[in-house]
């Protein structure tokens, strides 16, 4: 609730700092003593549009300020707003200042810091409601019908159910977006892994396989040289070339004379053994070379063969690693991506029966919320009709338009399929028929004034339960009204104190009766220029400015308004009670 307002260099007002309390406040006084002004000062602390003929002529700044003491049904939301933005000094206070200065800048600030207007509007409309030529009525506000609606039915542990399905149906949504998204990439890396796998499985890869074809490829390519070298080899070693002594010749007679000698000096045994040992060395040296030899062929089309499967390795080397060893893991890491990939398919088939499945379940909750809306929005429009009615408003009516817009998208419902939101099937928005024989028609377009006040009241009288707005403010709600009604209006509206902290502008001496804190608002000369003053007024000062109301401070008044505070503390005893 308002707790603290401090206006300075505001219009005709010079300074003030007024004190609130809980309950019913009312301002009363002539006409253009200034009471709208405070009203105009109040909708600028709460984001209203501000210009420089505001600032009191003489001064260059105007300054509003406020202070709320949060109640605890909007508690959570807005400490939630002040800790995001790093602005909460207290759990249970919270500061809005506006400054307007006449070259054309203003200030916003929560708790002594500057914000952007737009925050400084967020805030404020958990606050306060002013009903009358304002664009702070939260029962104009389309958007907030539902949750009023909601409420007052007390759908909230249908609404959580349906609220946490509808969540997880986002979430459903977002992973089908994103795989839908990488659908055309995933499919184009499936066709290249693919390949890439069937290629390398073609060329039936084995580790070592292109240093062992180089070597081949060597021989082939020089094989008649190679050729040429090994019969001159093997004719050294076995004298194939006619005189020429064979090497295997010489070193046997080398390997008889040393035995011979042996015999006679037995010292010489190792020497003949060692002999030994290198003629059987050059008898296998020879089947190596004759081996050697008759591997060589002269073979065009194996080389060709050859020169074929090297240049297939070189380009998977190329494409996929520096290696075959390195051409295989990739092959086989190719594998693994690609069943991931196939994978993804098979979570989409999940993620689409995921879908479907939440939208039949949020269709079934739908409609039971919404059958639960249905129920209590018949309820709530006889209640405002029977409160118009006590506003001398008979002949108006209130209803509810509740309605549903096919989506093919959406949940399905008895066959057909229903747009869904966070809060279920229903779009509702609040009818009115002021007069009779207009018809009803969406309440945002009602015209504003002493009627609207009266409605507002009618409404909010049901609503408050349901509206967690703390502070109310209503200007000249008395508009059009006469005496009795006005005492009507002045219960109706203290009756709103058990849930809200109620401020009201009003000419009605009935209606002021009813009120908790009451000022009075006047004009006086004060070195030449006109200031508004604005006094709290005790009971004995009440009586006078009831008395002035009734027509003049005359006898007959003044107990004429004592009688009405009288009444109206005997209206409010039984609640107080």
């Amino acid at each position: 609730m308002l707790t603290e307002l401090r206006i300075r260099d505001f219009a005709i007002i010079e300074e003030l700092d007024l004190q609130f309390d809980a309950g019913f406040i009312v301002f009363t006084g002539e006409t253009g003593a200034g009471k709208s002004i405070i009203i105009d000062a109040v909708e600028l602390l709460l984001g209203g549009r501000a210009d420089s003929t505001f600032i009191r002529s003489g001064a260059e700044t105007a300054f509003i300020e406020g202070t709320f003491k949060l109640d605890p049904a909007i508690r959570p939301a807005v400490l939630e707003m002040l800790e995001r933005e790093s602005l909460l000094d207290n759990e249970y206070f919270v500061l809005l200042g506006r400054e307007i200065r006449r070259e054309g800048r203003n200030i916003c600030r929560i708790n002594g810091r500057t914000v952007s207007l737009s925050l400084l509007s967020d805030v404020g409309q958990w606050l306060v409601d002013v009903h009358g030529q304002s664009e702070h009525l939260s029962l104009l506000r389309v958007r907030e019908h539902l949750h009023l609606l909601d409420r007052y039915a007390q759908s909230d542990h249908l609404l959580d159910s349906y609220t946490d399905q509808f969540r997880e149906l986002q979430r459903i949504r977002a992973a089908l977006e994103q795989l839908r998204h990488r659908e055309q990439e995933l499919a184009r890396k499936a066709e290249f892994l693919r390949f890439q796998i069937d290629e390398v499985a073609a060329a039936q890869l084995k580790p070592g396989e292109d240093e062992a074809l180089r070597e081949e490829r060597t021989r082939l390519a020089n094989a008649e040289q190679l050729a040429q070298w090994s019969e001159e080899a093997l004719a050294g070693l076995t004298g194939s070339h006619g005189e020429r002594e064979s090497a295997k010749d010489a070193i046997g007679r080398v390997v008889d004379a040393l035995r011979a000698l042996a015999k006679v000096d037995p010292g010489m045994g190792e020497l003949a053994d060692a002999a030994q040992g290198l003629e059987d060395q050059v008898s296998e040296l020879t089947r190596s070379v004759r081996g050697y030899r008759e591997s060589i062929e002269f073979n065009p089309h194996r080389l060709d063969e050859v020169e074929e499967r090297l240049s297939l390795i070189t380009s998977l080397k190329r494409k996929y690693g520096e290696t075959i060893e390195a051409v295989l893991q990739g092959a086989a890491a190719a594998a693994e991506e690609l069943e991931t990939i196939e994978h993804a398919e098979e979570r989409m088939a999940e993620l689409l029966a995921s879908e479907q499945a939440r939208l039949e379940s949020l269709g079934t909750l739908g409609k039971e919320l919404s059958g639960l809306r249905r129920a209590a929005g018949e309820r709530l429009e006889k209640s405002i009709e029977s409160e118009l009615g006590d506003l001398r408003m008979s002949g108006a009516k209130f209803g509810l338009d509740i309605n549903w817009k096919k989506d093919p998208d959406g949940a399905p419902v008895d066959g057909e399929r229903y747009a869904l939101g966070p809060s279920g099937l229903d779009k509702v928005e609040f009818l009115v028929e002021p007069n009779p024989g207009e018809g009803l028609k969406p309440l945002a377009r009602i015209a504003s004034g002493g009627e609207t006040s009266r409605l507002m009241l009618g409404m909010k009288s049901v609503l408050a339960r349901a509206d967690h707005t703390p502070t109310l403010i209503f200007d000249e709600i008395d508009q059009g009204i006469g005496g009795r009604v006005g005492a009507i209006v002045g219960k109706k509206l203290w009756g709103l104190t058990s849930n809200h902290q109620v401020l009201c502008i009003t000419h009605l001496p009935q209606l002021a009766a009813y009120g908790d804190q009451h000022f009075r608002v006047e004009k006086r000369l004060h070195d030449e220029r006109t200031v508004t003053l604005v006094t709290p007024l005790g009971e004995e000062e009440r009586v006078r400015e009831l008395a002035i109301m009734l027509g003049g401070e005359s006898g007959p008044n003044r107990e004429s308004a004592g009688e009405l505070l009288r009444t109206a503390r005997q209206e409010k005893q039984p609640a107080a009670g």
